[in-house]
């Protein structure tokens, strides 16, 4: 496929080709770190597989945890995380047991499809495309999106990746005119992986609107609307509630305060048993690392010269995809306010959060929940002739996550 590039400033247009050949090159460098991933994956470290086990053998707890994050209740253990990843991972555990090793190609089967239906959603927007190919790289290499992918074979960064899909999936329905019922499954569904996802309701009856329509009105037409989206939810969050009774007794009852140590406390069991699960104690430290903390590598020794590792905590999204500052030039259309306002819901609860994703490098994996957001608005303001510093910023983006991908190899086999 030819992109078109702008032909007003020769001199601009050809440097924007050699940083789109630069990006490229590294976004080939860090897609062959996943299939590098993919080939090495072991079995018994993503717990879906066991959830997966137990609902082929038509019970809810499982045998033994893969990580530290299950629940031990009345003398069981239970993965603790919402269902509809296992659900998806059930014919591959059916056919190679239990210590199944493709999740990290499941997950970047999931980015795969998601970038070719944000390629989609752009399209419908008009972006021109040579826009829209330095979107989906920025969104595919420079943002959560990749290490998450990266990281398919862990029980969080599975059920991340899928959500996204289906949250992506849900918004290219809405945008391009498609069936709001399905709309509102695929959120329903992704609430099963990720809680928060609910949140994106408000976001897509927006989009749904006509722009000469009214927010807020009783007229069928709307209440339809609101009855085809979020119907499909809540039949996802009773099912959710019928689940969590049938595991902890109260439909409420997610299982966290039942939650086991591994074996030697971490930082995050230290946080529970002096803060609990939400606390204004994280406030700060969660703030710091979504907006302001720097890219941190540890240096050691007498001479402070000898690097240790990369800060597990993360890079706070400002400073490892910087180019999402251009969505403050979005135009304030309804969609985008209603948008935003979803967004701070879904991250306002994170900020006072036990843990901010740990253990995470060049990225804030919270933001995955409410970044196809910020793409839609980043979308919508880049369309707008932000494209140079853009390509710049995301190029920049791109290469930090390769330098940290290469540092973590460096680092690991030291």
């Amino acid at each position: 496929m030819k992109i078109a590039f702008p032909a007003d400033d020769s001199q601009d247009s050809g440097r924007l080709r050699g940083l789109l050949v630069l990006a490229a090159l590294m976004a080939l460098a860090l897609l062959g770190g996943v299939a590098l991933n993919a080939v090495i994956e072991p079995g018994g470290t993503n717990s879906y597989a066991l959830l997966a086990q137990s609902f082929l053998e038509g019970r809810f707890h499982s045998d033994t945890c893969f990580d530290g994050d299950c629940a031990v209740f009345d003398g069981r253990t239970y993965v603790m995380f919402p269902p509809f990843p296992a659900l998806v991972a059930m014919p591959f555990v059916a056919l190679f047991g239990v210590e199944f090793s493709g999740f990290v190609l499941l997950s970047a089967l999931f980015t795969a499809a998601a970038a070719w239906l944000w390629w989609r959603i752009l399209s419908h927007l008009e972006v021109e495309q040579a826009t829209a190919l330095w979107l989906v790289l920025a969104l595919v290499f420079a943002t959560p999106l990749y290490y998450v992918t990266l990281r398919g074979d862990g029980v969080w960064f599975f059920a991340q990746t899928l959500a996204f899909l289906l949250v992506t999936a849900s918004i290219h329905q809405v945008v391009r005119g498609g069936s709001l019922v399905l709309a509102g499954v695929l959120i329903g569904l992704a609430f099963l992986c990720r809680q928060m996802s609910m949140f994106y309701l408000p976001f897509l009856f927006a989009l749904a609107l006509e722009r000469d329509e009214p927010l807020i009105s009783f007229a069928r037409p709307h209440i339809a609307r609101v009855l085809k989206l979020g119907l499909p939810v809540a039949v996802a969050v009773l099912a959710y509630m019928a689940y969590n009774y049938a595991r902890f007794g109260g439909a409420m009852e997610t299982g966290y305060q039942h939650m086991a140590s591994g074996g030697e406390w971490s930082m995050i069991d230290f946080r529970l048993d002096q803060s609990g699960l939400f606390s204004l104690d994280y406030l700060f430290f969660n703030a710091m690392y979504l907006f302001i903390q720097g890219f941190h590598l540890d240096f050691g020794g007498d001479a402070v010269l000898t690097p240790l590792g990369l800060d597990p905590a993360g890079t706070s999204l400002l400073a490892a995809s910087p180019f999402v500052l251009l969505a403050l030039f979005a135009p304030m259309r309804r969609p985008v306010v209603i948008g935003i306002l979803c967004a701070i819901a879904i991250a306002a609860p994170t900020l006072v959060y036990h843990s901010n994703g740990f253990s995470q490098y060049n990225v804030q994996r919270y933001v995955l929940d409410w970044l196809p957001i910020l793409v839609y608005v980043l979308a919508l303001a880049v369309a707008r002739r932000h494209r140079p510093s853009f390509a710049v910023l995301a190029t920049y983006g791109i290469g930090l996550n390769l330098v940290t991908m290469a540092l973590l190899v460096l680092l690991n086999s030291a």
